[in-house]
């Protein structure tokens, strides 16, 4: 019998209101005054983790740990992986570096001192990593972390970088640092990379497709994959608000089918952390930082 594949669950720990889906309806000074359902959502996160005996990898946002410190605590204790995303959850290719580099290291900061640990792992907010941000590498790496899970190897009108590696690797940033990237899984058919990683797609289509491909990435691949999701998308109560068609699609479609589906996923598939993940692939998430000069 095939040796069962280990993939990584992972959690992207925002609020509502604060996916880039609805940047244009809810503005950035009304977070504050807005109706914060995050704790409830990831407590339900967790229990429903535990209930599977899972442990999985929870990107916490910066803004929200300020917020919500005992929140994190409480991930931690669960034996979770913390990671960070970011602090404001502004999108990499509308900061610019000197911004993104105190945000990065403000938001791993503020987790650092909840935990009481070194935080390795990064993603981006809505996976902002493009040709146009390599650069947000360099300063991944000079934060300290040792790997990043952001880059989504689709064409996306948000997101993406098509044709990238798709499988956890070494690579070099622009400035020659060593950093391991866990890319945003896809399954490829037909000569296609289809999106299959979680999020959106795992409420947009049917179970048996979102089975079907990340069984073909196991077994067929041979491959571990990464899924992720959001506290939010396990609220089918959340409030409504305007927003463009598209929007109000890509964040309220399916929220009701979403808790029922990770249930059975949570079933079907292995999990763990990402980091211990990475590890079993020998890509050890130790942060090594080599010198670099800089001109």
């Amino acid at each position: 019998m095939a040796q069962t594949v280990v993939n990584a669950l992972t959690v992207d720990v925002e609020d509502w209101f604060q996916v880039a889906a609805l940047a244009g309806t809810v503005p950035r000074d009304d977070w504050p005054r807005m109706e914060s359902r995050v704790e409830r959502n990831t407590e339900r996160l967790l229990a429903m983790f535990e209930q599977a005996g899972v442990r999985a990898t929870f990107f916490v946002l910066g803004w929200i740990a300020e917020r919500h410190p005992s929140l994190v605590r409480m991930i931690a204790a669960a034996g979770h992986e913390i990671a960070s995303h970011g602090y404001s959850h502004r999108l990499i290719y509308d900061q610019t570096p000197a911004d993104f580099r105190a945000e990065t290291r403000r938001g791993k900061a503020i987790l650092e001192d909840q935990v009481q640990q070194t935080v390795l792992g990064y993603r981006a907010a809505s996976y902002s990593i493009t040709k146009a941000s390599l650069w947000a590498l360099d300063e991944i790496a000079e934060a300290g972390f040792s790997w990043d899970s952001s880059i989504f190897p689709v064409h996306h009108d948000r997101y993406g970088i098509a044709g990238f590696e798709r499988w956890p690797h070494r690579l070099q940033t622009p400035s020659g640092f060593d950093l391991i990237e866990f890319p945003l899984t896809t399954w490829r058919i037909g000569g296609i990379d289809l999106p299959i990683a979680g999020g959106g797609y795992f409420r947009l289509y049917p179970y048996w497709l979102t089975h079907r491909g990340l069984r073909s990435v196991n077994r067929r691949e041979g491959k571990p994959f990464v899924f992720y999701l959001h506290p939010w998308e396990v609220d089918p109560g959340q409030p409504r608000v305007r927003a463009p068609a598209l929007s109000r699609f890509r964040h309220y479609n399916n929220l009701s089918r979403c808790a029922p589906r990770l249930e059975r996923l949570l079933q079907d598939f292995s999990f763990a952390p990402a980091g211990e993940v990475l590890a079993r692939h020998h890509l050890d998430p130790v942060p090594v930082l080599p010198e670099v000069v800089h001109a």
